[in-house]
């Protein structure tokens, strides 16, 4: 049995977790989620506890139980509080602004990158080379920071690049001068 599975999900006060067979609503402050769960677990819940159970004990059920409650936690915790990434942009004359629903990027390219912004997510920029990237779903949030990243990854050598906030990026030397 899943160890992180075993432990019941704490719904806050001012959230609302709907079971409706295989399919899991939670509702918020912030927003409303759903996600579609596999027959091999099963949700109840009890007051202001939600339980997620493994109803075979074969591998594969025993997998999904942990992964089910963690994405659970996450629904609750993304109506209630919400997630934030911040990604850092490193280079001389590399930009971001928001324009609308589209973020624009100049990062050393000879053209400017143009990101669209995803529905129910929220992109900042604080001075030229801050991003700040919030919404409720964590698995939304995470995969918009990594499209974001991947135009320009952090280089070892001066360091220029999008990386996120807490990273550290190893530096290397450069070549040494000629005799």
């Amino acid at each position: 049995m899943s160890r992180i599975g075993k432990l019941p999900v704490a719904v806050p006060q001012g959230v609302k977790v709907t079971i409706n067979g295989i399919n899991i609503a939670v509702e918020g402050k912030k927003g409303k989620l759903e996600k579609k769960f596999r027959p091999e677990v099963s949700v109840t819940q009890e007051e202001n506890l939600v339980y997620v159970k493994a109803n075979k004990d074969t591998k594969e059920a025993k997998a999904y139980h942990g992964l089910y409650r963690t994405l659970l936690n996450n629904m609750v915790k993304g109506v209630s509080e919400g997630f934030r990434k911040v990604l850092i942009i490193n280079g001389v004359g590399y930009r971001a602004e928001v324009v609308g629903k589209s973020l624009f990027l100049n990062i050393g390219y000879s053209t400017q990158f143009e990101y669209p912004i995803h529905e129910g997510l929220t992109i900042t920029v604080e001075g030229n080379n801050k991003l700040v990237i919030t919404g409720i779903d964590k698995e939304m949030v995470g995969q918009t920071c990594a499209e974001i990243r991947s135009f320009r990854k952090p280089e070892p050598y001066k360091g220029k690049g999008i990386k996120y906030e807490n990273e550290v990026v190893r530096r290397k030397v450069g070549k040494s001068g000629a005799k």
